[in-house]
């Protein structure tokens, strides 16, 4: 039986205004900056916020407090309260203000006083266990599916076929449309021409692009379409595949079908 519709009540803490809810993350969760691990912690807890990314919230003895540096910074959030700042400061390099914390409990919200967080890009490196995350905290209710497939895919840009397979990988991503992955052999390359693009995943990994060099008929698009020449554990299997974007190509079928 599904536990879909009660896994999170039984784990997470609502606060009562609604708006945040708190749930612990067994994972160890690092953060790098100038060559040191500022956060490490098997401790810290999600943070969910109604309309934002989750949150690492990590305890503050699971921090080296000594590379804090206070700073008159303040800022106020109506669902938890009003928030202090730090800088971080190693040898020759800072991050400003890189730390928060609420230092007392706001009326409505959660306990968050034995707890901070850091603006992610601020940090080095994240790491979860020994694998290095992008972009933001993984969602845990967000899954990643790649499955083979034998769907026939054709891919147009006007009235142009640059890429057509029966092999192709299907990626299924929480929230998102079907992504259609084909192997880069399948995909006609004196069509495209490599990007200086990349892009970041935390679910995927890294991006490259590939832009439509264009025809006598058809003009250059850029940035057309992608791959991941490395993936996550998750999305092992597109690595090498190339995807299109549906709004920006003439049409991509499956089966016959328009998508």
């Amino acid at each position: 039986m599904s536990t879909a519709l009660t896994h999170a009540e039984d784990t997470q803490i609502t606060a009562s205004n609604g708006r945040i809810a708190l749930e612990p993350n067994p994972r160890r969760i690092r953060a790098f900056f100038a060559g040191h691990a500022v956060a490490d912690t098997t401790r810290s807890v999600y943070l969910f916020e109604r309309g934002r990314l989750p949150m690492y919230y990590i305890p503050r003895a699971d921090v080296r407090t000594e590379f804090l540096v206070p700073t008159s910074t303040t800022t106020h959030c109506p669902w938890k309260g009003d928030a202090i700042y730090w800088t971080i400061k190693i040898g020759d390099r800072r991050a400003e203000d890189a730390v928060w914390s609420y230092p007392e409990q706001f009326d409505g919200s959660l306990d968050l006083s034995e707890y901070v967080a850091f603006y992610w890009d601020r940090m080095d490196a994240w790491y979860e266990e020994d694998q290095q995350v992008f972009v933001h905290a993984r969602d845990p209710y967000v899954r990643i599916d790649a499955f083979p497939s034998s769907r026939h895919v054709q891919v147009f840009v006007g009235d142009v076929l640059v890429a057509e397979t029966t092999r192709p990988r299907l990626l299924f991503e929480t929230g998102l449309p079907t992504r259609y992955y084909i192997p880069r052999i399948d995909v006609r390359s004196e069509y495209f021409v490599p990007s200086p693009t990349t892009t970041a995943c935390p679910y995927k990994g890294t991006a490259s692009y590939l832009s439509f060099t264009g025809t006598t008929e058809l003009a250059p698009i850029a940035d057309l379409a992608w791959f991941y020449p490395f993936t996550t554990a998750e999305a092992s299997g597109i690595d090498n595949h190339v995807s299109f974007y549906p709004e920006r190509v003439g049409k991509i079928l499956v089966d016959g079908t328009e998508i």
